[in-house]
């Protein structure tokens, strides 16, 4: 009992929300569904009466709600539970009934009922598409429409309403079968019929399936039903149905002339007129046509509105090619504008419309002087001094006309109109740019080409929508740096390219343009002196790093693939290359270059010759930056330049690892480069972590002697200072000399001349005894090469005698008598291997 009270008041609370909006369609079926279930739950053996009315009505509206959120498939249960508690009730009633007359008024209470659950599951089966169901139910219902006459509407309208799903679905026979039923239904009974009105509604869809389903075939039953239709309620969309039937049949003018005349007196607005007219003309009807249009004027006679048959007119006069009598009618048109009889506003702009699309035809087809005619029909109806968009624009295509028949003076007068009118659009400020170029004026063409651009970057807010879209700029530009080209005018095309590269989105045109720009500027750049090249190689840069730029953002847009890219990246990447190398006297130039080439190798396949060409990118980058470094005098400037420097050798590093993967590299100089561009920035950097990477160097068994002798020259070149260092590589390089099978006397006194004057430094005379013995060692050394060979040069010779003897004087000055004998016999040592010096000195 308690089950049965929840479930009755949840569904007396959802009728309640339901009607205060308080929740949804979907929500109040579902809750229905959830009481209407307890409510079966509870039903006993013997339910009373009122309960199997109350279950009938909830399984009822159950299924009414799943039907109506368009779950069909949910109700069905719910109806046959609904049907199964009427026959119960019905078994109940006559159980109870003590006569004839009982029964029969109980039979009456149930079919109400019954009726109702039939007509739901029809509307059930045709959603569910099951068609033999649904007629099976409405016939059913159609049956009991004697006893209830008073459904007679309701079940006539339900048919119209299957007939026109099914329509919509395009199912015509059954649609046919449903829309015949409903007229039937709705002849039944006169008294509860549809009403005429709507009878004629049922037969002009039903003629229209007809029409619509296969005409040819149908056409008799077609015209039936709209003649049938037009019986029942004359209607405007009966009549203008039955001409297009007629028309589709092939019927004869005289039938379509008499379907015509059935209908003068029916009252029709005028769009209606014309649009029968126009179907008839459409459907190459002219005579008819053209005589029902002639005969509209008479019946709107008072309307504002009578522009529109002229219009029609004019249009279809067009359409077949009668332009003779077209331009007759416009002239009339143009007359009557300026003795009082002007057309409507929105009439006028249409016949602007037709005039505009009369004279691009032509301008299409290349009859300039036929399209100026129809351009000058427009300008007619504008008076002298109007200001207005869609002057200027006339103008405008009057302009291009004139320049195509060479009229250059009525071009420029008419260009000169569209300023008055539109000084903002950017197509004003191309007409201008167009007649400029043509007449030879760089810089008036310059100046328009500039204000394009500006106004491509930001559309004017007073710009025609409908002629503006986000592409119009760029197609402008890029329209004018063709006709710049086509005219030999490279400084205003390069101009217009420029803007066209900052406007495009589409990355292929982009691209494009970016090329063109390249080429257009290096043919400039070789063609002028050098003191004029400067700011035309920093405009390549630009292309250069926007082509960079918009490479990394192309992932994004799909359009463009990854096989695109790698071709758009290599043409860039080699032209920076050949740049870099061709302005190898401009170091900064060349750098710049040279790392642009790097970045732009990046959206390439890293294969062998890419690396390749990353790897001597970079090395060249870190060559010129650490020779701008040598030359600079501000410290900060320096350091930036050294730092940047390193940031090269180090992404270098990291590409000649992988690199050296790829084969062999045994005689490729690249590891003693890097060496040695390294340590040159790191000791002018003051960086402390330039001995580690020196204590890897000194471990290397295969260092040459000249890396060595560089190294000990840049440990000692300003800013760097490194002594010990200079002295270590030194070392390594005299160590290195003495192991030659051969030695090379000139390359070894050089080297111990270096290690000789690190070692012991002019001026100074308090030496430590240590320094002073190996430094008498490497004198020994020189003796002993001396005296193996001629080739010493005999003026390092001189400078060892001297070196010793000098040594030994300052010795003497500080009290130290044996050494400074000891010097001065090592410096006699030399004289002997003097040759034309010995004499002097002796």
């Amino acid at each position: 009992l308690q089950v049965e009270e929840s479930a009755v008041s949840l569904w007396n609370w959802t009728v309640t929300k339901h009607m205060g909006a308080v929740i949804s369609d979907e929500q109040r079926a579902k809750l229905r569904f959830v009481a209407c279930r307890l409510i079966c739950l509870c039903e006993g053996s013997d339910p009373p009466e009122g309960t199997i009315r109350r279950q009938i009505l909830m399984s009822m509206k159950t299924g009414k709600g799943w039907i109506d959120i368009g779950k069909a498939g949910l109700a069905d249960g719910f109806l046959e539970n609904a049907m199964s508690s009427i026959e119960k009730l019905y078994a109940k009633l006559r159980k109870g009934s003590e006569g004839e007359a009982d029964i029969e008024a109980h039979r009456a209470d149930v079919e109400k009922s019954l009726f109702k659950v039939l007509s739901y599951q029809a509307e059930s089966a045709v959603a569910q598409g099951d068609f033999q169901k649904a007629v099976m139910c409405v016939q059913r219902c159609k049956d009991m429409l004697m006893k209830l006459p008073k459904e007679t509407c309701y079940l006539s309208i339900l048919c119209y309403n299957f007939g026109v799903e099914t329509y919509e679905w395009k199912r015509y026979e059954q649609s046919s079968f449903w829309l015949s039923q409903s007229y039937d239904i709705g002849k039944m009974d006169m008294k509860y019929s549809i009403g005429k009105e709507m009878q004629a509604k049922v037969l002009r869809l039903l003629a229209t399936t007809y029409f619509e389903w296969d005409c040819s075939l149908y056409l008799d039953k077609a015209l039936k039903a709209i003649s049938l239709a037009n019986k029942e309620n004359l209607h405007p969309a009966g009549f203008f149905l039955k001409v297009k039937i007629l028309l589709k049949s092939g019927a004869s003018d005289e039938d379509i002339n008499s379907a015509l005349a059935e209908f003068t007196h029916l009252e029709m607005s005028l769009d209606f007129c014309l649009n029968t007219a126009k179907l008839l003309l459409e459907h190459g009807r002219e005579s008819v046509g053209f005589d029902f249009l002639k005969s509209v004027p008479e019946r709107f006679e008072s309307s504002p509105d009578l522009g529109k048959i002229t219009l029609l007119h004019i249009e279809f006069l067009l359409q077949n090619k009668r332009e003779l009598l077209a331009k007759q009618k416009i002239e009339e048109v143009i007359i009557g504008h300026y003795t009082g009889k002007q057309l409507l506003p929105e009439a006028l702009n249409q016949l602007h419309i037709i005039l505009w699309d009369r004279a691009a035809k032509h301008y299409e087809e290349k009859s300039y002087s036929e399209a100026l005619h129809w351009y000058n029909y427009s300008v007619s109806f504008y008076t002298p001094g109007q200001i207005d968009q869609n002057l200027a624009k006339l103008q405008r295509n009057m302009a291009s006309c004139y320049l195509h028949l060479k009229q250059v003076d009525k071009a420029k007068e008419a260009v000169k109109q569209a300023e008055r009118c539109d000084p903002n659009s950017i197509f004003t400020k191309f007409s201008v740019y167009k007649i400029a170029v043509l007449e030879n004026d760089t810089d008036k063409a310059m100046e328009a080409v500039i204000e394009m651009g500006k106004l491509a970057e930001k559309p004017s807010e007073h710009e025609d929508k409908l002629r503006v879209d986000k592409n119009t700029g760029s197609n402008l530009l890029s329209l004018a740096a063709q006709i710049a080209l086509e005219n030999d005018q490279q400084i205003v095309a390069i101009k217009a390219l420029e803007y066209l590269s900052e406007q495009l989105r589409d990355c292929r045109q982009l691209f494009t343009s970016l090329k063109c720009l390249v080429r257009l500027m290096l043919s400039k750049v070789m063609a002028e002196n050098s003191e004029k090249r400067d700011g035309d190689i920093n405009s390549i840069l630009t292309y250069l790093n926007l082509a960079h730029k918009k490479l990394a953002e192309s992932f994004t847009e799909e359009k463009f693939t990854g096989d695109m890219r790698i071709l758009e990246a290599h043409w860039f990447r080699k032209v920076a290359w050949n740049l870099a190398v061709q302005f190898k006297d401009s170091p900064e130039k060349m750098r710049d270059f040279f790392v642009l080439s790097f970045k732009l190798s990046q959206f390439c396949p890293s294969d062998k010759a890419v690396l390749i060409a990353q790897k001597t990118c970079l090395l060249m980058a870190a060559a010129v930056d650490l020779e701008m470094g040598r030359q600079q005098e501000t410290p900060s400037e320096q350091t930036e330049l050294f730092s940047q420097a390193l940031q090269h050798l180090q992404t270098c590093k990291e590409i000649w690892k992988v690199l050296k993967l790829t084969g062999d590299f045994a005689k490729d100089p690249t590891d003693t480069l890097l060496l040695l561009y390294e340590f040159e920035a790191r000791s002018k950097l003051n960086d402390p972590t330039l001995h580690n990477l020196m204590e890897s160097v000194w471990e290397q068994p295969q260092i040459e002697i000249k890396t060595l002798e560089i190294i000990a020259s840049l440990a000692m070149e300003s800013p760097a200072r490194y002594p010990v260092l200079c002295k270590k590589a030194l070392k390594s390089a005299l160590n290195l000399h003495r192991k030659q099978a051969v030695i090379d006397a000139v390359k070894f006194s050089k080297c111990l001349h270096s290690l000789i004057n690190i070692s012991l430094p002019t001026g100074l005379t308090d030496l430590d005894t240590c320094v002073l013995q190996e430094v008498w060692d490497y004198f020994e050394d020189a003796l002993s090469v001396i005296s193996s060979t001629d080739a010493y040069p005999e003026m390092e010779i001189l400078w060892l005698m001297t070196r010793a003897w000098n040594t030994g004087i300052f010795q003497y000055t500080v009290g130290k008598y044996k050494e400074a004998e000891q010097w001065c016999g090592l410096g006699m040592r030399f004289l002997n291997h003097l040759g034309s010096l010995k004499k002097t000195y002796e």
